[in-house]
Formats: structure tokens, sequence, C-alpha cells
């Protein structure tokens, strides 16, 4: 019961907390690479204005992936990422992964390094869910 008197008393305070978390959280969203569907993908790497980096694990990436997708192992992208990336930096990064669990770790290793990243929203998983084709090999 006291909370509630709290929150009537307080309501202003509450609302400040609630709007600053929301900030917060769509500023973090964004840092670690805004994410677009993958309709959004398929214009951007058929315009050739972005590239594709998958950072799932080797036997992941040969079991199924985006046509020209490069490989990249999440464990791996803090080292190797620059020298990979080089030739590409003028263009949009897409970071893929199968669920998006490493998208945003990588996307924001990638924007600490210059790079402009963007991450496929629902990964490689809802790629597939959408009828998309992948590669094998």
């Amino acid at each position: 019961m006291e909370f509630f008197v709290f929150v009537s008393q307080e309501w202003l305070l509450i609302t400040t907390l609630a709007v600053l978390m929301v900030v917060y959280a769509m500023r973090e969203r964004i840092k670690n690479g805004k994410p677009i569907p993958a309709h959004e993908v398929t214009r951007l790497l058929n315009s050739e204005k972005a590239v594709l980096l998958d950072v799932r694990e080797a036997a992941d990436f040969k079991a199924g992936h985006i046509s020209g997708a490069l490989s990249l192992p999440y464990s791996k992208v803090a080292a190797d990422a620059e020298q990979l990336l080089a030739p590409h930096r003028d263009k949009i990064i897409v970071v893929a992964d199968k669920l998006g669990q490493h998208a945003g770790a990588a996307g924001r290793t990638l924007g600490q390094k210059g790079f402009d990243v963007r991450r496929l929203a629902g990964g490689i998983t809802e790629w597939q869910n959408q009828g998309m084709p992948l590669v094998k090999g």
C-alpha cells in the first residue's frame, strides 16, 4: 500500500525515470547498430551500398549463409574486423548472426572502430522465416 501512495505523490519523479529509461534503451540500441529488416538488407546489398558480415561460427556459416556474406566468428570480431573490413570502410556493414544475440555486441565493436553499422533484425533465422535464400558451402 505504501508503494501506491509513493507513486501517487511522486508521479513526476516516476514519469521522469520511465522516460529516461526509454531514451537510454533507444540510444543503446542505435549504438549497437540500428536493426533493419531483411528486405532493407536485400536492397542495400543489391545496390552495393552495404556488405554483410556473418558473425556465426564457421560450421554454421558453411551450413548456409546469405550470398556474398563475409564470415568472421563473433569471438574474432574485436581482433580481426578492421583487417577484413578495411576495403569496405565506405559501405554500411550489416551484421548478421543466428538470432540477433551477438550482432549487437559486434555492431558496437565495429561502431567504435568507425564503421557505419546496421544489424539484420532477427538474424539468419528471421531471414529464413521470410523465405529468403541461403548459399551452402
